[in-house]
């Protein structure tokens, strides 16, 4: 193996475990996350025993989450002609990806926040003590904050690219 060839190792190995490690904090597990790198930062589509080898982990565990990852719209199936395994091969815009991670974290977060919200606000809406009408403005204003943040995350997730970057460096300039 030459020089080069050692250095892009060390380096994929290292950005897919540290992928990983950053996936857990936007609310996906580890593995997930790690196959996610390994795939994005494949050059061919992989098999899932070729994840499961450069992963250390079971077929299960690659399988479980190579399916979460197509769900989620992340990674796509490829068929190989001639070779009957499924391979798989992930999103590589940017762009795409930032706009379907923040899709389903709405629809796994934004939204069911919203919905306790909404309901703790709606069941207390008619309390007329003091400690309760201020439980149900804090719900209130709660609501419209997440509200207004998701609203936010939609229109810029629904923009495209290069409008969104220009309109963020107006916002930040």
């Amino acid at each position: 193996m030459s020089t080069e060839q050692t250095i892009l190792k060390q380096a994929r190995e290292e950005f897919v475990t540290q992928w990983g490690a950053i996936g857990t904090q936007w609310g996906i597990n580890r593995t997930m996350a790690q196959i996610h790198a390994l795939l994005m930062t494949a050059s061919d589509p992989v098999s899932t025993d070729e994840v499961m080898a450069a992963l250390e982990i079971s077929r299960g565990n690659a399988h479980t989450n190579l399916k979460e990852l197509v769900a989620w719209g992340l990674v796509r199936v490829v068929a190989k002609k001639g070779d009957r395994k499924d391979f798989f091969e992930a999103e590589k815009d940017v762009w795409q990806i930032f706009t379907i991670i923040a899709r389903e974290r709405k629809k796994r977060e934004i939204d069911p926040a919203l919905a306790i919200l909404n309901k703790c606000a709606e069941e207390t809406k008619g309390i007329r003590t003091p400690e309760g009408q201020a439980f149900y403005q804090q719900m209130k204003q709660l609501e419209e904050f997440v509200s207004f943040a998701s609203s936010i995350s939609n229109r810029v997730a629904s923009m495209k690219h290069g409008y969104a970057v220009q309109l963020a460096a107006k916002i930040l300039g």
